[in-house]
Parts: C-alpha cells; structure tokens; sequence
C-alpha cells in the first residue's frame, strides 16, 4: 500500500510552477506569496512586464525556487497565447493556474452600456481561454493539472442597495453577470476535464477591500458581514494553497466562499 502522506507533504508544492495573473494586486500578491512559501516556482503576470518582474523578486525565496515576472493580457486573445508560451518558456511547463487578472468596470446598471457589460465579460474570456491552454498543455505532458478561478461572493447573492447609496454606484451588474457565470463554468470545466487528471475549483472571495476603498463604503459593508469585519488578504493564502496542492486532490467542479458568513444569511 502506498503510505499515508502527511499534511505538510500534502501541501507542499516544491518543485511545481504556478502561472498566477494579474499578480501585483491587492489579492493577487498576497497569492502568489503564499504559493511561494509552499515552495512553488511563481510566474506572475501584469500589462507591463517590467512591473510584474519586479513585484517577482520580492517573492521568497527557497532552495531552487525561481519566480519570474512577465506580460500578459488577459482581455486580449493574442497576448494570451503570447503570455502562455512564455510562462511555459520559464521553467518548461506549468503545473497549476491561478486566474486572478480582473479588467475592472465602475459603471453600474443605470449607466453601464452594451459595449462596456460585453467587453466586462470578456474577463470570462480570458479565463476560459487560459484554462484551455493549460488543460491542453497537461494532457501533451500526460501530467495532472490544478486551475483556480477567482470568482466572489457577488457570484452568489446580490449586493444591498443601501450599502453604496450615496457613496458610489451600485455594484456593478455586468460584474455580478460575470462572476455569476465563472462560478458556473468552474463546474462545467470541472466534469469535462476530469478524465484528463485536470481539476478546476473556484474561490470566491467575500468583502477584502483595498485602502483605496471610501472609509464609509467599508463601514456599511462591515455592518453586513455576520463577522463583523473585512477580509484580510493572507485569509485567502490558505485556501488557495489548498485548492492548487494534493491536499484538495479529490475536490474539483467547487467553489470556496471565503466572506466571513456573509453568503450564510
């Protein structure tokens, strides 16, 4: 019988090479230095190269691990394969991805028009096109793969009205559209390519807002989270080294809620 592994081998991701995009972020960073300190090699994406090789050689370092830092667009389709080909050029393939690149929209429902609710869901574009790549690259490799999607909790339930009141538009609808239907194509994703050994979870997070966020749009959403506070963004450092190591090796077609409750009530 094969022994038992033990929980930090099954989280350990040493030797592995993790594509993350739009890795300089506010949750983006905290991301890709989590899957460093579990001992991946990180490739991270931005627009501008020289941004994302920068924010790489902050990354830790450990033994052999070399991380690196390169372009790429996910809204548009040439800078995608481009950018793939070039993530794989780093270390000779890829072993997990980590779709995190958001193109933002800050029209909400009452001035948002088509072109911009269209090009909005072109964010699932991209997504659905990176995640190809990848599954075809394992298959060519004849090895397993892991894909994480970013979705959120607005892929979920609505946003409350009174929470942006005065303060700001409405939460977008084409984003609530959008992360509505990531969710979903996690999971057809996920019973397509579960024969090829490729497994493909969401992780929704719940309120994490930047220090760029309005004092007082924090302290509504605040006053609606069962917890009682925001997210920090290590809080999601777990659970995106446990969706792209073995330790969630039997979990795919899902999505992990991280929102302090907020979708509980």
């Amino acid at each position: 019988m094969t022994p038992e592994r033990t929980i930090p081998q099954l989280f350990d991701l040493t030797g592995r090479v993790v594509l993350l995009t739009g890795g300089c972020g506010h949750l983006g960073g905290a991301m890709c230095r989590a899957l460093a300190e579990a001992g991946a090699h990180v490739v991270l994406t931005s627009r501008e190269a020289d941004k994302a090789q920068a924010f790489a050689e902050t990354l830790p370092v450990r033994g052999e691990q070399r991380h690196h830092g390169i372009a790429l667009d996910h809204m548009d389709p040439a800078s995608i394969d481009a950018g793939f080909e070039a993530a794989r050029a780093c270390h000779g393939r890829i072993d997990i991805l980590v779709n995190n690149a958001h193109d933002p929209l800050g029209l909400d429902w009452t001035k948002v028009t088509p072109e911009a609710f269209t090009r909005h869901l072109a964010n699932a574009t991209g997504y659905f096109a990176l995640s190809r790549h990848l599954r075809d690259h394992a298959v060519a490799r004849g090895r397993p793969a892991s894909i994480v999607l970013l979705g959120s909790m607005y892929g979920l339930v609505a946003s409350y009205p009174e929470t942006y009141e005065g303060i700001c538009g409405a939460s977008p609808v084409a984003y609530h559209a959008l992360k509505g239907g990531i969710v979903h194509m996690t999971r057809h994703l996920a019973v397509y390519w579960a024969k090829d050994h490729v497994r493909v979870n969401c992780l929704s997070p719940g309120p994490f807002p930047s220090e760029k966020a309005p004092a007082e749009l924090v302290t509504r959403l605040r006053d609606k989270s069962p917890m009682g506070r925001m997210g920090t963004p290590e809080e999601l450092k777990g659970a995106v080294v446990f969706l792209a190591s073995d330790a969630s090796s039997y979990l795919t077609g899902q999505n992990l809620v991280i929102d302090g409750g907020w979708t509980s009530w």
